[in-house]
């Protein structure tokens, strides 16, 4: 179960969101609810060893390929990204900035040089497979 605390942020609801899906599995595979499983759910859902979601490497991927890195601006960053400017501003920004993934400068947001090593490991396939499940 602290693999679902690490991945989901340290936040309640999103513990539990991830806890019901894992369980979901589980009942499908028949199974106990193992390390295995709840490792194969989380995949399944896009969330990867840091707990970021599709959408968190898509914005650190857009910031690094599109505009080498930042800065760019929240409206830029939202329209490329096609994501709300509110979503990224309250529920994305916050976590990147906090694992330090990502850095608000005067002239905008830039990936740092761990978000971007973690986004070049991670490489296009988890972000490849994970827009198959949206």
């Amino acid at each position: 179960m602290g693999e679902i605390a690490r991945r989901s942020r340290f936040t309640p609801r999103t513990a539990n969101y991830f806890l019901k899906r894992c369980r979901d599995l589980a009942q499908i595979k028949k199974t106990d609810l193992s390390k295995e499983v709840v490792g194969e759910a989380l995949e399944l859902l896009g969330i990867d060893e840091v707990g970021l979601s599709p959408a968190d490497r898509k914005i650190l991927q857009v910031i690094m390929e599109k505009f080498g890195g930042g800065p760019v601006g929240l409206n830029t960053l939202a329209a490329s990204t096609s994501e709300e400017e509110t979503t990224i501003e309250e529920f994305n920004e916050p976590y990147l900035i906090q694992i330090g993934f990502l850095e608000r400068t005067p002239r905008g947001r830039a990936i740092t040089g761990l978000g971007s090593k973690h986004i070049n490991k991670a490489g296009d396939n988890l972000f490849a497979r994970t827009q198959t499940y949206l």
